[in-house]
């Protein structure tokens, strides 16, 4: 079992920078492949980043490419999210998720493990 949270989130003006954090608990997560999603008021889950358990494939969303970075530390059981040059429509609640088979790091439903969700607004 795997435990998530988020931390990170606040309010930011247009253009400006945040670096979120999600902090695992258990001892195997290492073995998990990581991914940061936005979730909307209906709980709908969006892809935003990913990356796989080595580190070496992270794929990101259209709209965040140039301006988003995912990264992981395994020894502090932790992926982070720099977010820079943020916009108004990144506004959301961002949540990070763990999949123990890391094929389709992109699509929400193969993920097992959900963290609570950090708030993100950028506010004009």
């Amino acid at each position: 079992q795997v435990q998530l949270v988020e931390s990170g989130g606040g309010l930011v003006q247009a253009g400006g920078s945040l670096r979120l954090s999600c902090a695992a608990s258990g001892r195997t997560f290492s073995n998990y492949a990581m991914g940061w999603f936005r979730q909307g008021p209906g709980k709908e889950r969006r892809f935003v980043a990913a990356i796989s358990r080595s580190g070496t494939t992270t794929p990101y969303a259209d709209s965040v490419k140039g301006r988003f970075t995912i990264s992981r530390n395994n020894a502090k059981n932790t992926v982070y999210l720099q977010m820079n040059s943020l916009k108004p429509e990144d506004t959301a609640v961002y949540v990070c998720a763990a999949d123990r088979v890391g094929v389709r790091l992109t699509d929400p439903h193969v993920y097992d493990y959900w963290g609570q969700g950090t708030q993100v607004t950028v506010s004009s």
